[in-house]
């Protein structure tokens, strides 16, 4: 259970979201309960507890996803936003510094650069798709 304080439009609400299950979660905004219906199922998180002094740290295996031909060089959202514009399709030949897309964070727009010289590989997102700080956006092998 996530407990949340939001402002919206000047009007504040105290927000409660449960644990649910498949793609629906149980939402309570200002005490009214809501079932909720996401995109896609809803993943279970996993808290992990930094070590102290006495506690020896776990062994963490994270998994990434490959790249298309299992190398390559990923472009990674500065911040959080909206993708406005994707200015580059799967085998364009891109260089370091060229803009590859343009997403929308707190109302401004930002020029996403290849931060390589390459080929695109692939492209992991949408012309209007949410993405989060730190989400792959683009593949350059």
């Amino acid at each position: 259970m996530k407990e949340y304080k939001m402002k919206i439009n000047g009007t504040d609400y105290a927000v409660t979201v449960n644990e649910g299950e498949d793609s629906i979660l149980e939402v309570e905004v200002n005490g009214t309960p809501f079932k909720v219906e996401m995109e896609k199922a809803v993943k279970k998180t996993v808290e992990v507890k930094k070590p102290t002094a006495t506690t020896a740290a776990p062994a963490v295996k994270v998994n990434k996803p490959a790249a298309a031909g299992g190398a390559g060089t990923t472009v990674s959202s500065p911040l959080p936003g909206v993708i406005l514009e994707i200015c580059c399709k799967e085998g364009d030949a891109v260089k370091r510094g060229q803009k590859v897309m343009v997403l929308e964070a707190m109302k401004m727009e930002n020029v996403i650069e290849a931060t390589a010289d390459g080929t695109v590989s692939a492209i992991k997102v949408n012309k209007g798709d949410s993405v989060l700080e730190g989400a792959p956006l683009v593949i350059i092998g």
